[in-house]
């Protein structure tokens, strides 16, 4: 599958670990339009220090991912989870960008799902939690259409120090996959 695929043919993405190379796609997404609900691009240092940390991060803390088209070798976006603790539970909390490009052909709904599949495998927390905010149609529609909850809207810091009024949007990983109860507010 490739950028050029039909429109409705079904999008399948595949998670490549975050590495070296992927500065460059950090760089990419880190575009006035891909950070206009994100508080902005961050400076050169902060890209370095981030792409640091997602070089790092791995096992139950997390894993970041470059997104590839499935049977190709087109990067898409990133995606990944990491540990966060809210309202006192530890939880995952995860976050993606699609590059222009690639966006509104599902490719933000596959990677959030094959997301869900390794937080679900790699990690011991019970939820997988995404914040868009409100006013971020796009973003809350992946979460929709990933099979996440909607458990209401919310205070959120992002970047810190910054609040924002985003979406709570929650995935209970505990739940048999494909299971209704996966997408249930009432487990937990």
């Amino acid at each position: 599958m490739n950028a050029t695929a039909p429109a409705g043919t079904p999008v399948t993405v595949r998670l490549r670990p975050w590495s070296p190379d992927d500065l460059e796609l950090l760089r990419r997404t880190n575009a006035p339009e891909m950070t206009r609900y994100l508080g902005g691009p961050e400076t050169e240092e902060a890209l370095l220090a981030r792409h640091e940390r997602y070089l790092r991060i791995d096992g139950d803390a997390g894993r970041m991912f470059a997104v590839v088209l499935d049977g190709t070798a087109e990067v898409a976006g990133s995606i990944g989870f990491w540990a966060q603790t809210w309202r006192d539970e530890p939880v995952y909390e995860t976050g993606w960008g699609v590059l222009p490009e690639f966006q509104g052909r599902g490719v933000a709904v596959a990677a959030a799902r094959a997301v869900v599949r390794e937080a679900r495998s790699r990690g011991s927390r019970r939820h997988l939690h995404a914040f868009p905010k409100l006013e971020h149609a796009a973003s809350n529609a992946v979460c929709r259409k990933a099979g996440f909850v909607l458990m209401g809207a919310c205070e959120f810091e992002y970047p810190k120090g910054h609040p924002i009024r985003s979406n709570d949007w929650r995935f209970d990983l505990a739940a048999a996959e494909g299971s209704p109860a996966a997408a249930s507010p009432g487990n937990g």
